[in-house]
């Protein structure tokens, strides 16, 4: 993967967990805060707990530091992968969120 693909998919990745947030706020009574600035997405729940989402552009992947811990992701041609094998980006995020809110809550591209 070439820098350009790199930065094209994560920005994808990232304006999608945006707009996932904010459909999220509006369908729900999840009260999730999306702040951006530059490669890093924060994510702030009423409880104050946070998720931060960050590229990582030298090794082409996207970092989530939630609660439970880190997760580095790469691209496999079609899905952000854990690179130690715990699973995709979405569902990850998914269920570190619904855990840090203490309530169901999907994100989806």
């Amino acid at each position: 993967m070439t820098d350009l693909e790199f930065l094209d998919q994560a920005e994808r990745l990232l304006t999608g967990v945006e707009i996932s947030c904010d459909r999220l706020n509006d369908d729900t009574d999840a009260d999730v805060d999306n702040q951006r600035v530059g490669g890093m997405v924060t994510l702030t729940f009423p409880n104050r707990s946070q998720i931060v989402i960050n590229l990582q552009k030298p090794l082409h992947e996207v970092w989530l530091a939630a609660r439970c811990g880190g997760f580095h992701y790469k691209f496999d041609g079609a899905h952000w992968q854990d690179t130690k094998g715990q699973g995709e980006f979405w569902q990850s995020l998914t269920r570190f969120a619904s855990e840090q809110s203490g309530q169901s809550l999907t994100f989806s591209p």
